[in-house]
């Protein structure tokens, strides 16, 4: 694994494309079930670590239940298009790779990465030339990850690209990770939002071994989310996690660590949870510290060398509950005080759900 551990100021690149009354690469109206199964619009989500799209390479991938197509132009700047061809649906994936453009296999229509179709061979001159015909995403690369402006319409106007704190910190140092789960997107929300459970499931792990099995919680509220956290346990084990709503939906939670894990601070977590579809997501993280100097250097060795395996063995655990939940799970519960950072998340994004369902059936919200 590479990492340039740098903080970035994205480049971002690509416009959007669609129909006002539905919502941008879907065939169908959705309404406040499917956006809440699916994905919320109208945010920035990571797509794919930057390593996974080479140049003079296409990539697939399923996002928010819609088909898309990743390639960098021929300056490297990333691109992502519908993968639909405008003329006949086929896939622009399994085309050719031109450079600033890809062509259609089936009749050869090329696209560029606006979504522009700059030549149809088949019948050169056509009205479908200069027609910005398929939807493009605007699209920013940062912290190794290529992130995507998910719109609701094609007016929606992509809020600014904004890296969470600890990735655009130079002072802190990560390390990004990556992960398919078989689970829907919200189970991810809910874990990470039930700072309860690493004293149970993770009992056994490297860093989340002590403390009480017993605890108080509270939410605090911020101006930008709310912290869920242990009024009688602080620094112990995972003892809170900030949900935050910036330009992108993430979690933001420490870890206590001992002397033996080497220099630098506290050591952070960045979670985001992208749905791929109904019933699997996609799950980026970065572990963090903060470290400095020739300390930086001997974090990082660490990190490889000994700690990051340990990591995926937590992950582990987390991903084999949560995939072995029913896909109904969180219909019929018996929730108790430990679950209030899950409620509130529950009811955030249930809110959000019937708001864009009402946007696409024409109310005004």
């Amino acid at each position: 694994m590479t990492t340039t551990d740098q903080p970035t100021t994205a480049r971002v690149a690509a416009a959007t494309g669609g129909s006002r009354t539905r919502a941008v690469g879907v065939r169908r109206d959705l309404s406040a079930d499917d956006i809440a199964a699916s994905g919320l619009r109208d945010r920035w989500y990571p797509i794919l670590p930057s390593r996974m799209v080479r140049s003079g390479e296409m990539k697939k991938v399923t996002r928010l239940g819609v088909d898309w197509v990743l390639f960098r132009d021929a300056r490297g700047t990333v691109r992502m298009l519908e993968d639909r061809c405008p003329h006949r649906s086929a896939p622009l994936s399994v085309g050719q790779h031109l450079g600033d453009r890809v062509a259609c296999k089936y009749h050869g229509v090329q696209v560029d990465g606006t979504g522009t179709v700059v030549s149809v061979p088949g019948m050169p001159g056509c009205a479908l030339e200069g027609k910005q015909a398929t939807v493009s995403l605007e699209v920013a690369e940062a912290a190794d990850t290529i992130f995507a402006f998910v719109p609701l319409t094609a007016d929606s106007q992509p809020t600014p690209f904004v890296l969470p704190d600890r990735l655009s910190d130079p002072e802190v140092s990560w390390f990004p990770n990556y992960a398919e789960w078989a689970g829907p997107w919200r189970f991810y929300m809910d874990n990470v939002l039930d700072p309860m459970h690493g004293a149970f499931l993770h009992r056994n792990s490297h860093s989340m071994f002590g403390g009480d099995t017993s605890a108080r919680f509270r939410i605090r509220e911020t101006d930008r989310g709310f912290f869920f956290e242990k009024t009688d346990q602080r620094g112990v084990n995972f003892d809170w996690v900030e949900y935050v709503r910036g330009s992108m939906d993430y979690v933001d939670l420490e870890i206590p660590y001992a002397r033996n894990a080497g220099p630098g601070g506290v050591f952070g977590i960045v979670g985001m949870s992208t749905p791929v579809d109904a019933d699997n997501s996609a799950i980026f993280h970065w572990r963090t510290r903060r470290v400095q100097g020739w300390e930086r250097e001997v974090w990082r060795f660490l990190y490889r060398t000994r700690l990051e395996q340990k990591h995926w063995e937590v992950l582990e655990q987390d991903r084999e509950v949560l995939e072995a939940l029913a896909a109904d799970a969180d219909v019929e519960e018996h929730l108790y005080q430990h679950d209030l950072g899950v409620s509130r998340i529950r009811r955030i994004y249930r809110a959000d759900a019937k708001q864009q369902a009402a946007v696409l059936a024409g109310d005004r919200v």
